[in-house]
């Protein structure tokens, strides 16, 4: 497996965050671990592979999405008869080669990481992904030991964009909402988080920023989840961290 680099933060400015953090809570996919990409070759290359080509915006509509949704919006787009079964077989088994391979971290990620758990800061990961393939890749990113709680697609019933994960996550690190930043790459993500009112980074991966999320509490970084250094930087005035 490749590490990224403990890239220097930037020095960034916080707005909106709040006083103090009392914990942490990031998306995994695409925020911490660069799957996304990954992800994408595999639904591209096997829909041509299949005859059904996919377009640029069909692929990114579907990052972010729990695989229910997904499958919802292949068959609105693509019709009945789109082999759905067999398009995932054959896409899963491209992601999970890419997975085997090796994953790699964003940049900047265990910096962040580092440095939340030296501050003794809590973290917890709010992700779209079953549990089993959760745990096989944050086992493979060398991931799995800087959370205190894990929340995946198999402990929820309503998955992101609703705001469940993130709520059941907080209640799990007993830490109100009000206290929390979460870290996010996809505008579902971002939604969530947000209806969760919790204070939101969305560092962007495949898709671009907005500006106009519907929340006092955000922040949107231009780059990797190093930029969200800037949560772990804030000094309270009596120069403690958080």
């Amino acid at each position: 497996m490749t590490q990224p680099l403990r890239q220097s933060a930037p020095s960034l400015s916080p707005s909106n965050l709040p006083d103090p953090v009392r914990a942490v809570i990031f998306d995994m996919d695409g925020t911490l671990i660069d799957t996304e990409a990954a992800h994408r070759r595999a639904f591209a290359e096997t829909g041509e592979a299949i005859g059904w080509p996919m377009s640029d915006a069909l692929l990114l509509s579907m990052v972010g999405i729990h695989r229910d949704e997904n499958e919802r919006m292949l068959s609105q787009h693509l019709g009945p008869d789109f082999p759905l079964a067999r398009f995932y077989a054959e896409s899963d088994a491209l992601f999970e080669a890419a997975v085997d391979a090796g994953i790699a971290l964003r940049p900047g990620a265990l910096l962040l990481l580092d440095h939340l758990k030296q501050a003794g800061i809590p973290m917890a990961l709010a992700t779209s992904t079953a549990a089993p393939y959760a745990q096989q890749r944050l086992e493979k990113s060398g991931l799995l030991d800087y959370f205190d709680v894990i929340v995946t697609r198999s402990d929820v019933e309503h998955p992101k964009p609703h705001p469940e994960p993130y709520l059941l996550a907080a209640q799990r690190l007993g830490v109100d909402p009000a206290h929390i930043v979460a870290v996010e790459d996809s505008y579902a993500g971002v939604r969530s988080a947000v209806a969760a009112a919790m204070a939101t980074v969305m560092v962007p991966d495949l898709l671009p920023r907005q500006r106009n999320w519907s929340s006092p509490a955000r922040k949107s970084c231009p780059a990797s989840p190093t930029c969200a250094i800037c949560c772990s930087r804030r000094r309270r005035k009596d120069g403690k961290l958080f």
